[in-house]
This record gives C-alpha cells, sequence and structure tokens, in this order.
C-alpha cells in the first residue's frame, strides 16, 4: 500500500486520502518487474503441482477410508455441550477474517492521509503487508466457493445417513458445500499469509488454522477429506498471492534461486530502508 511521495504539503485531506487510496489499488495491478520472477514462478509451479498431488492422494484416501468412521464417533449436531467449539469455529470463518482486514486497511489508509514522510511510509509498508493478508484469504475463498458449487458434495449425515460419497454437482446449497472446507481454506490461508510475513509465527498460526479445523469435524460441519482439501486450497491460494506481490517488488524479495522471502520490516531496525515502502531490491 504505497502512495505518492510528492504530494504537495497543503493538500487537503480528501486529496491525501485520495492519493493513498489509489496508490494502494495501483501497485497490486502494475506490470510485474522483479527480475527473477521467472525462477520464482517456476518454483511455485513446482510446489503447487506438488501439493496438490499430495492432497489429492491424501483426500482420496481419506475418503475411502476414515470419512465415514470419524463423523460416525462424533456427538450428535446440536449437542448443548458443543457451545464452546460454535463460538470457536467462527474464528476461521472467511466473512469474518476478511471484514477485520478490511477495516483494518481502511483504517490505515485514513490514518495514512494524516501522515507525511517516513511515518506515512512505515505505514502504507505495513498496509501492504496487509493488502498480501487480505487478498491471500480473499482469492482462497473464492477458489473455494467455486469448488464447492462444482463438486456439490453433501455435509455429513445429509440425506440421513454417514455417507461420504454423496455427491450432487452443482446443486448450490449450503447442505451440498463441503468440499473444500470453507473454514480450513481461510485458516489455512491466513495462517499461510501471515507466517510468510513474519516467520516466527508460524507454530502459533499453524495451531491455530489446525484447532479451526478440527472444530469442523467436532461439529459435523465437514469429512476430515473436506478439511484437509480446504488446508490446500488456502496454502496454494496464498502461496500465488505472495507471487503476485514478489514479481511486483511488494512486502517481498525474490532470490537468485527464485525463493521468496518476506523483506525486513521496522521491527528490524530498518527504518531508512523501510521508508521507502515495501518495495523489493
Amino acid at each position: 500500500m504505497r502512495a505518492p511521495t510528492d504530494i504537495a504539503p497543503r493538500a487537503g485531506y480528501p486529496a491525501q486520502l485520495l492519493a493513498v487510496s489509489w496508490g494502494a489499488l495501483a501497485q497490486l495491478v502494475r506490470s510485474p518487474s522483479h527480475s527473477r520472477r521467472a525462477e520464482a514462478a517456476r518454483k511455485l509451479a513446482r510446489h503447487s503441482l506438488w501439493l496438490s498431488a499430495v492432497g489429492a492422494a491424501l483426500v482420496i484416501v481419506l475418503m475411502v477410508g476414515l470419512d465415514q468412521t470419524e463423523i460416525e464417533l462424533m456427538p450428535p449436531r446440536g449437542t448443548p455441550s458443543l457451545w464452546p467449539i460454535r463460538i470457536l469455529t467462527d474464528f476461521g470463518k472467511d466473512e469474518y477474517l476478511l471484514i477485520v482486514l478490511g477495516a483494518a486497511l481502511v483504517a490505515v489508509a485514513f490514518v495514512a492521509a494524516w501522515l507525511h514522510g517516513t511515518r506515512r511510509a512505515l505505514l502504507l509498508g505495513f498496509g501492504t503487508r496487509l493488502q498480501y493478508i487480505f487478498l491471500s484469504v480473499a482469492v482462497s475463498a473464492l477458489v473455494a466457493e467455486f469448488l464447492k458449487f462444482l463438486i456439490g458434495r453433501g455435509r455429513p449425515f445429509v440425506g440421513g445417513k454417514a455417507n461420504p460419497f454423496n455427491f450432487v454437482p452443482f446443486e448450490g446449497t449450503g447442505a451440498y458445500a463441503s468440499l473444500p472446507s470453507g473454514h480450513a481454506v481461510a485458516a489455512f490461508a491466513l495462517a499461510f499469509a501471515v507466517s510468510a510475513l513474519w516467520p516466527r509465527l508460524r507454530v502459533f498460526m499453524f495451531t491455530y488454522a489446525i484447532v479451526i479445523l478440527l472444530t469442523r469435524l467436532v461439529l459435523l460441519a465437514h469429512h476430515p477429506s473436506d478439511v484437509v482439501a480446504g488446508a490446500l486450497v488456502g496454502m496454494v491460494g496464498a502461496m500465488t498471492v505472495r507471487y503476485w506481490f514478489a514479481a511486483r517488488r511488494l512486502g517481498f524479495a525474490i532470490r537468485a534461486d527464485g525463493t521468496i522471502v518476506p523483506l525486513p520490516g521496522a521491527a528490524r531496525g530498518r527504518l531508512k530502508g523501510v521508508a521507502h515502502g515495501a518495495s523489493a531490491p
């Protein structure tokens, strides 16, 4: 989320806000310019294909060997004692995550419009990172909605029995939107995105994602194969959005071997570098 730094000091607040907002949008759609983006694209393709192949195999194994057994072991849907789990699971709901992240982006824009110089650049650098997290969840969630409609897998006990092979493609209703799990998609996209920016949070974020995944099983909202598929979609989605940002020198740098790494932030004491924005060299 960058903005021109040469706005006239006397420009009014609406003009400053417009410049910040326009700059935030324009940086996302500009042409990729990183000289190592081809290497990063090849690495992304390899990792995505490998994850997809392993994930698809695991989903099939779970569907055949575990899904029915697992859902028959869970407490009945609507069990009163599960109310804490029903509260906890909402922390992985994509709509809620996107509302919070979107509100944070709006707040960054409004505050940055008041600031100038280094303070504005620092805040907009953080805003670029928020954009990455928001888009990781949003893009992954959109892909998941398309897959749900295309696959049309029934949720546990839809139809009256624990049938893991209950498919009605293009049904388009909530009862047949089990694969992939939307909560798992959002939670793992968020976990990957935050970990990609701040690696020290990796254990915490993936623990959070796994907890969300387990709540979906306990509540009989999904089969085990659904949540595994959701985790896969979320991570591949966040990986793809990371490449989009890195290719435009936003928030990430690309090493000679194509590895994408986060740019250092203010917490590492490189204020002067960060003040130039969240752009990679």
